[in-house]
This record gives C-alpha cells, sequence and structure tokens, in this order.
C-alpha cells in the first residue's frame, strides 16, 4: 500500500514538472488517499498486536 502511495507521489511529482495540472493533481490525490489508508492499516494492526 505504501509502495503504491509513494509511486503515485512520483508520478505528481513528475506530471507537475512537465506541466501537466490534471494528471499531477489525480496523482496526489489518489497518493493522499492511499497514505491515510496505509496509516490506518497500520495503526489497527499496531493496537491488534498489543492486545495479543
Amino acid at each position: 500500500m505504501l509502495n503504491y502511495a509513494i509511486t503515485f507521489l512520483l508520478i505528481a511529482l513528475i506530471a507537475g514538472i512537465l506541466g501537466f495540472g490534471v494528471v499531477a493533481g489525480t496523482a496526489a490525490y489518489i497518493a493522499k488517499v492511499l497514505f491515510v489508508i496505509f496509516l490506518v492499516l497500520f495503526l489497527a494492526s499496531l493496537f491488534r498486536s498489543k492486545k495479543n
């Protein structure tokens, strides 16, 4: 999940440098969403492992 977020972040950076604003914005938004999902799953796994 984190790999996908980093990949979309890199796509957004490259597209932004090349002037593709819509592609950069969309890729950045997808990267943010994937990163938030990663954080939620990571924290859930941390709390689950503490209980056992």
